[in-house]
């Protein structure tokens, strides 16, 4: 940031730095700036370059927590769709969930990996795809992998043990316990790798990944036909520094591998739904 000027004719000089090594010079002007509930800009131009699109951003706070909804309006309704296309194949939507973690660090010390993701489907159906082992082997397993559930007894109190595979002979065993299991808006586990026997062991590719995860799936019903899946990641129980520096620093990964799940979640669901 060069400069930000928060205020109507006000502007935000700024420069993202690609990781390409692309330097993308940003000057942002702000319209309506009504403090705590509502903004409106251009995004994406400069001195020598038009804005690609208006933003208004909408702030309301209910019990606590704060619902933020973003509209990009473009000059067309194909320039709309190619502008939606395009922010998918970047991740675009990852920078809600590094508020995500940003707003728990600061709030709460804690080092969350967050990530979620709109899916068309009732909020019923999505819970039964998360809930049902039959359904969960198909998508869950990482881009390359698959999965097989040796047991499973899905519900609260209850666990499950599975095995993972790929095409390059790498297998991988694990057990999930359920802590809390609420239909059809939330799901709390504990996650460990183990050995084919069921003796609880280490990441086989990462001796010094901590013993424990602990995963928070939340569902939120966007309207009658999307449900909201957002997957909060933390070290559960007690790790070493040098474990919570590697899974602070694995977050990248995390999103890649999620992202992976998520694709098949996706494609799964169209399939479900024919």
């Amino acid at each position: 940031t060069h400069a930000k000027d928060l205020r109507p004719g006000g502007v935000w000089h700024y420069t993202m730095h690609g990781p390409d090594g692309v330097d993308y010079i940003n000057k942002t002007k702000y319209y309506e700036v009504d403090k705590y509930s509502r903004l409106v800009y251009d995004h994406g131009g400069n001195d020598e370059r038009a804005p690609l699109f208006r933003v208004e951003v909408l702030f309301t706070e209910t019990k606590g927590k704060t619902k933020m909804i973003m509209t990009m309006t473009l000059e067309t309704a194909e320039a709309a769709r190619e502008t939606k296309k395009f922010i998918k194949k970047a991740g675009g939507n990852s920078t809600w969930d590094r508020l995500a973690e940003y707003l728990e660090q600061e709030s709460t010390g804690t080092d969350k990996f967050f990530i979620n993701r709109t899916f068309d489907a009732p909020i019923e159906t999505v819970f039964d795809l998360w809930t049902n082992p039959e359904h969960l082997s198909k998508w869950l397993p990482p881009t390359g992998f698959t999965m097989e559930f040796i047991s499973a007894d899905i519900k609260a109190g209850g666990s499950t043990f599975y095995r993972m595979t790929n095409s390059e002979s790498v297998t991988m065993y694990g057990k999930i316990h359920y802590l809390k299991i609420e239909r059809p808006d939330q799901i709390v586990y504990t996650q460990e790798f183990s050995d084919k026997e069921g003796n609880l062991s280490r990441h086989p590719m990462a001796p010094t990944w901590p013993a424990t995860m602990l995963t928070t799936v939340t569902l939120c019903e966007e309207d009658s036909s999307q449900t909201r899946v957002t997957i909060a990641w933390q070290v559960y129980g007690t790790a070493t520094p040098e474990e919570m520096a590697v899974f602070h620093q694995a977050k990248n990964g995390m999103t890649q591998g999620w992202t992976g799940s998520f694709d098949k979640l996706e494609q799964y669901i169209l399939a479900f739904n024919k």
